[in-house]
């Protein structure tokens, strides 16, 4: 404040002569007329008359010579209104010179020229206004590029110190590098003196005041407190727009002004205290749970450390680990082989199950249709009987060549069985199952898929699809870790395991047929046999978990399949496929029926329920013994009487293929199939319908031949099933015909039959009846 100049302060009056009006028109574009936007606070007046005065400063024009000219060298002076409003002391106006933060934008060579100026307060306008008329030359204008430039890569700020060098290099430089010149915007040359700050504003006429008047020293002290105020407004202004940029740039705290009015409560050291108190237990609380942390982190390493040591010294964990690794990965790769495999043996499974279920259809359609077109032409037959004696019939050509053709197959059988000696074979027992044209086709597909079916595995190494193989890997685990191979669970594991390969073997298996081998003989029953045997010895518990392997796999695998052969391909007609199949069921129901095991008791379940649905079905749809009048049977060679002879033999035939079952089946099932719905509903009625003679004596022999054992071996049973209530009642009425007629030996066969069935009540009241004293006998033996 000291080193501040003392201002002088004059008053300054208007030319008359320049007219700013008429150099309006020529006013730079985008040049404000006025700085009447900016407020007091802004523009550091003091009061609102340098509002005014800031209105009157100089206005720029174009010239029309190639400088830069003002339009006037003298301003028109305003007299300022004093501080108290009525007096002409003209205003004074402060500024700092050394301030470079509100005018950067005119850092050019001009504004640095002005600033000189104005510092001198000796100097008149007209000496300044002539200063910043001067045109820099071209090597000026190239170093003050090259300048900027230079800054501009540095990212900082150009210097208003920097002197500039005046070279011709520095013109060739531009010449021969024209892609960095700058824009066409760039390169227009300024012709009149950019707007002035109100700073550089305020320097002029604090000189021009200077030059012009003197005041006293109470109103320079005024204007110097204003001074000091106004260095003061910018010194907060600066201050405030560094904390934005910092604050903007780092994006960290912001700067908390502290507020003097906001009151605190007194401070009590009892409070301080406490919470000190507070804080340092709940540092000591971290510092102590880190502790503990740190200690169990040091037991880890030393556990871990000494693990590592064992595992080092220990050769046999080493030995162990890759057993368990080698076992790893033999099992996913035996599960990704499987896996994919599985789909093929899908394919060619259902391709000959639905073969076989072709043939089995053709089969019985075929008899179900000869079926009804012979019952058809026996009615038509009777019809024509009744209404004249005529026997010519006219038969379409479908049911003659089917009677033809059925005719011609009875006599190949007849002509079989007298070759082979059979002479006690009745019409109507055979099975229909003779080869024709469709037989042929049926062998040539199946071979088909039998070679489609060899192919499955032929890429594959024995290890992975031999069943002995897969499971001698295991049985090594089962004798070196026998407590990780029971822990594992392996015996649940090894059934399914083995199901894709047990299916691909039973795929040419055909339990209906004679020649097919038995489950015993196959390689994977015997394998598993093994393994199991093995287990047994090797496992030290008597209720070792391997002895389910085998049960669980014929329940899971074999019960599955046997009993798709059941519900679509077997015919309970058929004595050989109803043989065999009750011989490959034995196997799998009796043998392994000592397991108590859920699985096999449902699997159980699961494959009787079809077997007795499909002899209901059998009941329904194949069994029909007509009824004819007695003048049409009575010749036993006419086609009614070995139409009714064959249909009561086949009957007959599916009465004895059902009582087969009675080792499997419960009794009540096979009382309820055998002689509540067959016997009692087809076979009494057609023996009721027949002359009584050794005939009828012969197929009530049959009948009685056809019943179980099993159910007579109750010595003190003296009366026969209710079910058998009917066949016995025939049994006593056929007696007493025949006992009154010349036939008198086949009483005695009845009277056989009666005790066989355990009907001995029945039979010694007929002895007593008719005196048959030497029959009392046969009752006796028994």
């Amino acid at each position: 404040m000291a080193d501040r100049p003392k201002r002088t302060f004059r008053q300054r009056r208007a030319d008359s002569s320049d007219s700013d009006s008429t150099q309006e028109p020529f006013a730079e574009p985008g040049a404000p007329r006025e700085q009447a936007d900016l407020g007091p606070a802004e523009e550091g007046l003091p009061f609102g008359g340098g509002r005014a005065e800031a209105a009157e400063l100089p206005r720029r024009a174009w010239g029309r010579g190639r400088g830069r000219v003002w339009a006037s060298s003298r301003h028109a002076a305003r007299a300022a209104p004093r501080l108290d409003g009525g007096s002409d002391v003209p205003e004074s106006r402060a500024v700092d010179l050394s301030t470079d933060e509100e005018d950067g934008t005119h850092r050019s060579s001009e504004s640095k020229d002005d600033q000189s100026s104005s510092s001198n307060s000796s100097s008149s306008l007209e000496e300044e206004f002539t200063s910043l008329v001067n045109i820099p030359d071209a090597a000026f204008i190239q170093a003050a590029y090259r300048k900027r430039e230079l800054a501009r890569a540095q990212e900082d700020y150009i210097s208003l110190d920097v002197k500039h060098g005046f070279t011709i290099s520095g013109m060739r430089k531009s010449t021969e590098y024209p892609e960095s010149e700058p824009d066409d915007h760039e390169n227009i040359i300024p012709f009149t003196p950019k707007l002035q700050t109100l700073r550089q504003k305020m320097a002029e006429e604090t000189a021009a005041r200077n030059e012009e008047t003197s005041e006293d020293g109470e109103e320079d002290k005024k204007y110097q407190d204003i001074w000091e105020q106004q260095q003061m407004r910018k010194a907060v202004k600066i201050t405030k727009g560094r904390d934005i940029d910092l604050s903007h740039s780092s994006e960290s705290q912001t700067v908390k002004k502290f507020d003097t009015s906001i009151s605190f409560p007194p401070v009590n050291l009892e409070i301080i205290k406490k919470q000190l108190n507070t804080r340092l237990t709940l540092l000591q609380d971290t510092h102590r749970s880190h502790l503990r942390e740190y200690e169990k982190y040091i037991q880890d390493v030393k556990s871990s450390k000494s693990t590592i040591q064992n595992l080092e010294n220990s050769s046999n964990q080493v030995l162990n680990f890759k057993f368990y690794k080698s076992m790893k990965v033999y099992v996913d790769n035996l599960i990704d082989c499987l896996n994919k495999k599985i789909i093929n043996i899908q394919e060619i499974e259902s391709a000959m199950h639905a073969l076989l279920v072709k043939q089995a259809m053709i089969f019985m359609k075929r008899r179900q249709d000869e079926l009804k077109h012979e019952s058809a032409y026996l009615q038509q037959l009777s019809r024509k009987a009744e209404m004249s004696t005529n026997r010519s019939l006219a038969i379409d050509e479908k049911t003659q060549w089917n009677l033809e053709e059925i005719e011609s197959r009875r006599a190949r059988r007849r002509q079989a069985r007298v070759l082979s000696g059979n002479c006690t074979h009745q019409e109507g027992t055979s099975s229909d199952d003779e080869l024709s044209s469709d037989m042929i086709d049926f062998q040539k597909s199946q071979g088909d898929i039998l070679q489609d079916h060899k192919k499955i595995f032929e890429d594959v190494h024995d290890d992975f699809c031999n069943i002995q193989n897969i499971l001698l890997k295991f049985q090594q685990w089962r004798e070196k870790f026998p407590d990780s191979y029971y822990e594992a669970f392996i015996s649940l594991c090894i059934p399914k395991l083995l199901h894709p390969l047990i299916r691909f073997q039973l795929i040419d298996w055909n339990p209906l047929k004679f020649d097919s081998i038995g489950l015993k003989q196959m390689p994977w029953f015997t394998s598993i046999e093994e393994f199991i045997d093995s287990s047994m010895e090797d496992s030290k518990k008597e209720d070792s978990s391997d002895k389910k392997i085998l049960s669980t796999v014929i329940s899971k695998t074999i019960i599955p399949r046997l009993t798709d052969f059941v519900e679509f391909i077997w015919d309970p007609l058929s004595t050989s496929q109803t043989t065999n199949l009750i011989t490959q069921s034995r196997i799998i129901l009796e043998e392994h029926s000592t397991c108590e095991n859920e699985v096999i008791s449902k699997g159980k379940q699961d494959l009787l329920k079809p077997i007795v649905s499909r002899m209901k079905k059998a009941i329904d749809d194949d069994v029909f013994i007509p009824l004819y009048p007695e003048s049409a049977v009575e010749n036993r060679m006419s086609p009614h009487s070995k139409f009714q002879e064959r249909q009561f033999w086949s009957g007959l035939k599916l009465f004895r293929n059902i009582l087969l079952w009675n080792e499997l089946l419960p009794e009540d099932t096979l009382q309820e199939l055998g002689l509540g719905k067959l016997l009692n509903r087809y076979l009494i009625i057609a023996l009721l319908n027949a002359i009584p003679g050794p005939d009828v004596v012969k197929k009530c022999n049959q009948i009685a031949a056809c019943l179980p054992e099993k159910w007579f071996q109750n010595s003190a049973m003296r009366t026969s099933f209710p079910q058998l209530e009917n066949f016995i009642q025939f049994l006593l009425q056929s007696a007493r015909k025949l006992s009154t007629s010349e036939i008198r030996d086949e009483v005695k066969e009845i009277i056989l039959i009666l005790v066989k069935i355990k009907a001995l009540n029945q039979a010694e009241s007929f002895i007593e009846e008719y005196h048959l004293d030497h029959l009392k006998s046969v009752i006796k033996e028994v």
